[in-house]
């Protein structure tokens, strides 16, 4: 059975953030992921994570202002420096928290630019992101987002992901494979990992339609986890979906999926 951590921004989101971390450790999660840390100081997340036995196993890069509808700016070639000023950041937060990879969030294809030079945008700040990152010692991540409950987002596509991945061509540049994003961007769930398994360097659940738990909806969970059992997944799975109840409660799918 894979791995799972528990997605701290989506789960347990009836508690205060910081209060996340112990319920996480007391449903049995050993790992946690979240979309953001620097609202915080990294002491102060790094307590929680040891206080609590938790390893941190991802979070993005900064990616713009979240609150007025920025989803990444890797892409905008009108903010490359702010893009790369941020890199600084995400890697002092990763060293302090002992998380190995950061995400990269392209983000919307911005007005007025063309998708050509988003994407020569997006490969040269990928490019410079994964060179500093390697000198860190860290994994990049990229992330296809489907366009459904992003619209406007650059990246929809896992043949669209790979591509830019192998524009950059930097061995530290990996996929991160979130399979509700790609049940409803593309499907072809389990033939997608067999063929892509080793660029893959994260992959994340929720079920579709709701985004909700593994076995709400209509992806066939159980038959994916064995799958990626059979190949050889080593790595963690990110518990990223919106609980249709209390967390807690709906945790039974873990053992229904076995």
């Amino acid at each position: 059975m894979p791995r799972f951590a528990a997605n701290l921004t989506m789960l347990f989101d009836d508690l205060p953030f910081l209060d996340r971390f112990a319920a996480a450790r007391a449903a049995g999660f050993t790992a946690v992921e979240y979309l953001f840390p620097y609202d915080y100081a990294p002491g102060e997340l790094l307590a929680r994570l040891r206080h609590h036995g938790l390893k941190q196993v991802l979070h993005n890069l900064p990616a713009g202002n979240w609150a007025v509808g920025d989803r990444g700016i890797a892409c905008d070639p009108r903010r490359v420096q702010e893009f790369r000023d941020g890199i600084e950041r995400a890697i002092r937060y990763a060293h302090a928290l002992d998380c190995p990879q950061l995400n990269c969030l392209a983000g919307k294809l911005p007005a007025g630019v063309s998708p050509q030079e988003a994407n020569a945008t997006l490969v040269d700040n990928l490019r410079h992101a994964a060179r500093e990152l390697g000198r860190a010692g860290l994994r990049l991540l990229v992330e296809p987002i489907n366009a459904y409950d992003i619209p406007g987002f650059f990246l929809t596509r896992t043949d669209q992901a790979l591509a830019v991945i192998d524009q950059v061509g930097a061995d530290n540049l990996l996929l991160q494979y979130d399979v509700y994003h790609a049940q409803r961007s593309e499907g072809e769930l389990a033939a997608t990992l067999e063929r892509h398994l080793p660029r893959i360097g994260h992959i994340q659940v929720a079920d579709n339609p709701g985004r909700h738990e593994p076995g709400t909806g209509e992806i066939n969970y159980p038959f994916l986890f064995h799958r990626l059992d059979e190949l050889g997944w080593s790595g963690w799975i990110g518990c990223e979906y919106k609980p249709a109840g209390t967390t807690v409660q709906g945790l039974g799918w873990m053992e229904a999926c076995q």
